[in-house]
């Protein structure tokens, strides 16, 4: 990260975090299970990330990374453990010393301050840029038409396609599709936004249009967790650098630190072959 980039992260981290939230912690996992059948892919999983920090996540294929992030927005149910984003359990409700699933509304509303980014971009192929904006808030939150147009194309502009506003997904080269899928979870005015290697299913080339659009929101002091193969980027933005295998948390801390000198030999075998 360039020292421009730094100091422009850190004071608008700093800014996110003013009027009382400074250091708080917005999403707070415990114990957090899953499993898929006889397998255990999340095995207690412990975390904690403060208002305005951006988190990477990195693990070979198949440690859970993924399914974390759909455990904290409940697109996966948990099967231990518990995760609160502002304070709020998710998916969950406790009555009689007891955990009671949400309906499916209760739990769309709270999906409305959690966006998601996916590895595929999951557009409406029949809807143009403009109007996959444009869904969530009309359809999820009943937000007047007019005022809803209006942000989702200040949204475009933010990620540099204002100008494409009117074409279709598939007249859209991949990292395009990708940032209007940004634009799309932004338009919920998300409290979090969850990222699922949003750039594994780009073309090399493509890359960096999308990682420059999320270095952005880091800069504008965006909460987000990100998992990700792109160590550069995570040691360039993000405020701590969590490494899972096997369904475990194996060593967590700075960027920089982990990387340069993991604690873990299991850590350290993983980078030697990224790197």
């Amino acid at each position: 990260m360039t020292e421009t980039r730094a100091t422009m992260k850190s004071g608008a981290q700093t800014a996110a975090r003013s009027g009382g939230t400074q250091g708080e912690v917005l999403i707070r996992a415990r114990g957090v299970r899953k499993s898929f059948g006889p397998q255990e892919v999340l095995k207690g999983i412990d975390l904690d990330v403060a208002s305005g920090e951006v988190c990477c996540i990195i693990g070979p294929s198949g440690s859970g990374k993924s399914t974390l992030l759909r455990c904290i927005n409940h697109l996966e149910k948990l099967d231990g453990g518990q995760i609160r984003v502002g304070g709020e359990l998710i998916g969950y409700r406790r009555a009689g010393g007891k955990l009671h699933e949400l309906s499916v509304k209760q739990v769309a509303r709270q999906r409305a301050g959690i966006g998601m980014v996916f590895q595929r971009f999951n557009l409406f192929p029949h809807k143009t840029a403009l109007e996959n904006v444009m869904e969530g808030p009309r359809q999820v939150k009943r937000e007047p038409a007019a005022g809803v147009r209006e942000r989702a194309l200040e949204l475009l502009d933010r990620v540099g396609l204002r100008d494409r506003a009117g074409d279709y997904p598939a007249q859209l080269s991949g990292g395009q599709q990708q940032r209007v899928a940004i634009a799309r979870a932004l338009a919920m005015r998300p409290q979090v936004m969850l990222f699922d290697e949003p750039t594994s299913a780009l073309d090399p080339e493509l890359v960096g249009e999308v990682l420059e659009t999320m270095r952005t929101l880091a800069e504008e002091g965006m909460t987000m967790i990100i998992v990700t193969h792109e160590i550069g980027f995570a040691r360039e933005v993000a405020d701590s650098l969590v490494f899972i295998d096997d369904g475990v948390i194996v060593e967590q801390g700075p960027p920089r630190d982990v990387i340069a000198a993991p604690a873990h030999e299991r850590t350290r075998a993983f980078l030697s072959k990224v790197l």
